[in-house]
């Protein structure tokens, strides 16, 4: 009787303990699953990534789970560990694609990052995955692609400005008769985008003599967005549809230099075709002033107010050389010049101010009042309010400056020297921690940029 007992617990053991082990097994799952979701609500993404995975393992029929093991590597910014577990998961859902594409992108990898959204869009028609490629294009300077994605962009989601905009530059150059109405939708979606589109609008409709000066002026238009790239691809079709237009060689060069190539051959190349434009001589002059041979740079200049004497531009910027040159002198006059030519244009009064400001000159006689007359001819302009700011703040007015900046500040919260020369106005009272505040503002919001740079030795130098 025992021996039957002894052999039907073994029979029972050997079915129950399969059963028994299967059971834990799932039950693991269910708690990773569990710490998973319990992690991801408390943002804790490393954890649930971590246990995503572990519950994908053992629900291997969850086509979900890897994918959300993706999605919080993603989120906790291990990007690595979140392609690894994306191109194992079996599908991806529509946000899997595009935060695939994400993460190649953040390592660097472009062409894997093309490659993901490609993949994802031959299963889901998705905006964000048009998105990530519009960008992708766009970084790869193949301007016909990206019109092509963003096309797609504003057909799924036709309330996005920026994405109609960003068409709106393409199409500047690509096929100018399209590219109005896109700026102008735009424009009505958010205000934001009115200045600009006011400056590509005056580009558009400009009167130009053929096709290759349109676009030069286009190309100009697009330089003063600071859409270089787009302005340098404008340029090179000027320079393909009339290979004599000095003006379209002098812009080329200058957008090459802007887009981190060396442009002179394209700027010997103008003045070869036409040695006296003025403009091909100022555009030479900023080459020379970008690689610091002040002298080229004054005799380019000099040769540009001959060519157009009653222009205001060339004596301002012979002012600048010659403060390059250390000839402070002759900079006034350049300066004082440059406003008897355009005594209602407010840039070149405050060009003078910012001079004696800067140099110490004449601040009470000559300085001041141009700032003041800057202002009282453009009162909104926070780059005039600045110049004021700053003549205050040289005369030793602190109380004014410091009202003067913080107004230029309200009316541009982003125009980054009003905040330095209040910084400094903050430091000559006393005032430490001000100073402090704004000189870290920006740094951080203009990182690596000429003021972000500025603010970051200015930090070094009076709170190291």
């Amino acid at each position: 009787m025992d021996l039957m007992r002894s052999k039907k617990a073994v029979i029972f053991a050997t079915i129950l303990s399969p059963v028994l082990g299967l059971a834990v097994w799932l039950v693991t799952g269910y708690v990773q699953l569990q710490n998973a979701e319990s992690a991801w609500n408390s943002a804790n993404y490393r954890s649930a990534s971590e246990s995503y995975a572990r519950a994908a393992r053992i629900f291997f029929w969850r086509d979900d789970l890897m994918e959300r093991a993706g999605l919080a590597a993603a989120a906790h910014g291990d990007f690595t560990t979140a392609i690894d577990q994306f191109e194992r998961a079996s599908e991806l859902s529509e946000q899997g694609w595009a935060t695939l594409g994400y993460s190649y992108l953040s390592l660097g990898a472009m062409t894997p990052a093309l490659d993901a959204y490609k993949r994802g869009l031959q299963i889901h028609d998705s905006y964000a995955l048009y998105n990530g490629l519009a960008h992708i294009h766009g970084q790869q300077m193949d301007w016909q692609a990206e019109r092509d994605a963003l096309e797609n962009v504003v057909r799924l989601k036709p309330d996005d400005a920026r994405a109609h905009f960003r068409l709106g530059l393409l199409l500047s150059f690509l096929e100018p008769g399209k590219a109005l109405p896109e700026l102008n939708f735009a424009s009505s979606l958010d205000s934001e985008l009115i200045p600009a589109f006011e400056t590509m609008r005056a580009a558009l409709t400009a009167t130009a003599a053929n096709e290759s000066q349109r676009l030069v002026l286009i190309g100009r238009g697009l330089g003063l967005l600071q859409e270089w790239n787009l302005a340098l691809a404008a340029f090179e079709r000027a320079v393909e549809a009339d290979a004599e237009n000095a003006q379209a060689w002098a812009w080329l060069g200058e957008a090459k230099q802007q887009t981190g190539k060396d442009g002179r051959v394209e700027l010997d190349r103008a003045l070869s075709l036409d040695h006296t434009s003025a403009s091909v001589r100022a555009l030479r002059g900023l080459y020379w002033n970008r690689e610091g041979r002040y002298p080229q740079m004054l005799a380019e200049y000099l040769l540009a107010a001959e060519f157009e004497p009653e222009n205001p531009a060339w004596q301002a910027s012979i002012g600048d050389a010659h403060v390059n040159l250390g000839d402070l002198v002759s900079a006034l006059s350049a300066y004082q010049r440059a406003v008897e030519l355009a005594p209602s244009e407010s840039t070149y009064w405050r060009l003078l101010a910012v001079f004696c400001a800067e140099n110490g000159v004449h601040i009470e006689d000559i300085g001041l009042p141009a700032a003041e007359k800057a202002v009282e001819l453009a009162p909104q302009d926070p780059m005039a309010l600045d110049a004021l700011g700053l003549s205050y703040f040289s005369s030793g007015r602190f109380a004014n400056a410091e009202q003067t900046l913080m107004e230029a500040i309200k009316l541009a919260p982003r125009y980054f020297p009003a905040h330095i020369h209040l910084a400094m106005n903050h430091l000559a009272q006393g005032n430490t921690a001000a100073a402090f505040n704004e000189l870290t503002y920006v740094r951080d919001a203009d990182k690596n940029g000429p003021n972000g740079l500025l603010a970051e030795r200015l930090l070094a130098r009076y709170f190291s």
